[in-house]
């Protein structure tokens, strides 16, 4: 792959760190601070972030297992979680290529509408299941999520930039 000038070469991603930031984020949703509906859904970012940047590492049926255990937690319809984490992490996959090639806050404006879909799938599967509406303030969760992705984008990429042979012969 060609880079732009001015981009860092990154070093593999630990497989330790992957599924640390994955289980801090799976924490971060079940921690007992209210269910409100524009609370962004952070293992979502994180699942969507590591979808993008590792893709054989990260796939639909990880999103599928988180899925199920947010189910679980959250005491909703088997299966609500686990749709629109799948739904997510295809749909990340397929623009993983191209979305890799633009800047950060263009990513995170192109990520918006796979957050937009998500919660919409779970709008419909709870609405469905005899759920109530919980009103036109769940659009802020998705904005939210878009606006998280450029402050996951650099945590996350953070084990990544350092270099692991530092010298004064070798810039990279």
């Amino acid at each position: 792959m060609i880079m732009r000038t001015g981009q860092q070469i990154l070093l593999p991603a630990n497989p330790v760190f992957i599924w640390a930031s994955l289980i801090a984020a799976l924490l971060l949703d079940m921690l007992p601070l209210g269910r409100v509906p524009w609370m962004p859904d952070f293992l979502a970012l994180v699942l969507v972030f590591w979808n993008v940047h590792q893709p054989l590492r990260v796939g639909i049926g990880l999103a599928f297992m988180f899925g199920l255990g947010m189910d679980v937690h959250q005491s909703a319809l088997l299966g609500q979680h686990a749709l629109s984490y799948t739904a997510l992490s295809f749909s990340a996959a397929m623009i993983h290529r191209r979305l890799l090639w633009f800047s950060v806050p263009s990513q995170a404006l192109q990520v918006l509408p796979l957050f937009a879909l998500a919660h919409g799938l779970q709008l419909l599967i709870r609405m469905l299941g005899g759920g109530i509406f919980p009103g036109w303030i769940i659009l802020l969760a998705p904005l939210a999520e878009a606006l998280l992705w450029p402050v996951a984008s650099v945590l996350l990429l953070v084990p990544q930039r350092r270099a692991p042979d530092r010298d004064e012969n070798r810039p990279l």
